[in-house]
């Protein structure tokens, strides 16, 4: 992830208000249709589904079943490296360790604890994706390959030929601006003005991390179910893993985020990360059908070297590949500043790690005063004359705002930089 997002600096505050969420740079990588054999077609998914069967390990009922190292076969010492690393980082808020649906280790910085809130960032991008693996098994959606013009009308004209599936990639060829649209974040309608983006380049050709995609997703599930994301997350996914300590953020306008922000804890978050990593599956409920997450968790795109951790990864629907080799496949949800959910599906692990957040006690986007200058001017001038607002008085984040908000400590240098390491110690905790 690469940090570019536009932050403004509140003087004496200490703190950064987000105005783009989970900027990752631009990455050129030929398409080819690399995983077309295994294209999900059709009303269902067959040949994959494992409804009524429960893979081996636990479910968490209201809560996590607690177990040592040594009971799930594992090497303390190894846990512990992982988690040193992870705190090394003052960004951090918590972090958990779950092996066979059992927490192993879990700890927080100081003035936090198991209950404090994060927000995801762009973790929600994997959350909203999987409503498209749902939506095709219900019949309401009939291919990844389909092209988006079948479901939105406002995408008969150049934007035509796009598929869901390139959508779910980051390969639509959707313009992709200088400042990865930090105006979307600025509208009172994220909705309205992704449905504006036109094509900068053919579909399928090149790798571009744009929310845009993303926030298109809002409208896709609206038209085939008729019902708002957020309140799918929630009736199809959420709630059938009780996933319920949760607050779903909307823009000014009532649209759901599906680009970002989706604030909850640690142990929350790790239940869809255990979702996943069960192929779908929950507690014998096929929640997701386990073809689409087989689908996910195929290697599609090669070398999107970040900027920012300077490692080799890869993409695919919606979600980030941490290491796929011959030690270990493991796939991340990623947000912004360094909220992860690792899923090491084959030693049935899950390892979640959240940065400081400090809510602003809503749910619905409000620019309160700011709003008035969010229309006119470039962004770094709209964000220099909030920065004098604020220091003058006249507006305060946390209070008349109501957005995503963290803070200067929230800025994961180290988690970055040591992120391949990071890794490597997650493998090395995760094998017996």
């Amino acid at each position: 992830m690469n940090r570019l997002g536009v932050h403004i600096f509140l003087p004496g505050k200490a703190a950064t208000l987000l105005l783009l969420l989970v900027g990752v740079s631009s990455f050129a990588v030929a398409d080819g249709h690399s995983i077309a054999g295994h294209s999900i077609a059709g009303h269902s998914i067959a040949g994959h589904s494992i409804a009524g069967h429960s893979p081996a390990g636990h479910f968490p009922a209201e809560d996590w079943v607690v177990a040592s190292a040594e009971e799930v076969n594992l090497d303390q010492s190894k846990i512990d490296r992982l988690f040193n690393m992870t705190f090394a980082d003052d960004a951090t808020l918590g972090a958990a360790f779950f092996k066979g649906g059992r927490l192993i280790d879990e700890r927080y910085a100081e003035g936090f604890d198991k209950d404090s809130h994060g927000t995801s960032w762009s973790m929600a991008k994997s959350f909203y994706a999987a409503l498209i693996g749902i939506s095709i098994d219900r019949g309401e959606i009939a291919s990844l390959d389909d092209p988006v013009a079948n479901y939105l009308d406002y995408f008969n004209d150049e934007r035509r030929d796009i598929t869901i599936r390139q959508i779910l990639n980051m390969t639509s060829g959707l313009d992709f601006p200088s400042h990865e649209h930090e105006n979307m974040f600025f509208s009172a309608d994220h909705l309205a003005y992704a449905k504006k983006v036109g094509v900068e380049k053919p579909a399928g050709e090149l790798f571009e991390y744009n929310n845009v995609n993303s926030m298109l997703l809002a409208d896709i599930l609206l038209q085939v179910t008729g019902v708002p994301a957020d309140k799918l997350l929630a009736d199809r996914i959420f709630n059938k893993i009780g996933l319920t300590d949760v607050v779903l953020w909307q823009d000014s306008a009532g649209n759901p985020l599906t680009y970002c922000c989706v604030d909850t804890t640690v142990r929350q978050y790790s239940r869809f990360g255990l979702l996943f990593a069960r192929n779908g599956n929950w507690n014998g409920e096929q929640v997701i059908p386990s073809g689409y997450v087989d689908e996910t968790f195929t290697k599609v795109w090669d070398s999107l070297n970040s900027s920012t951790i300077n490692q080799d990864r890869g993409y695919s629907m919606h979600w980030w590949i941490s290491n796929h080799d011959e030690r270990a496949v493991i796939f991340n949800a990623s947000g912004k500043f360094g909220q992860y959910i690792f899923v090491d599906r084959a030693n049935d692990v899950v390892f979640t790690r959240i940065t400081k957040y400090y809510a602003t006690g809503g749910s619905k986007q409000d620019w309160g005063a700011l709003k008035y200058i969010n229309s006119f001017g470039s962004v770094k001038f709209r964000i220099a004359l909030a920065q004098f607002l604020d220091w003058i008085g006249l507006i305060k984040v946390q209070g008349n705002i109501k957005t995503p908000v963290t803070f200067d400590d929230v800025t994961s240098e180290e988690f970055f930089r040591d992120y391949s390491e990071i890794v490597d110690a997650l493998i090395e905790a995760s094998q017996p």
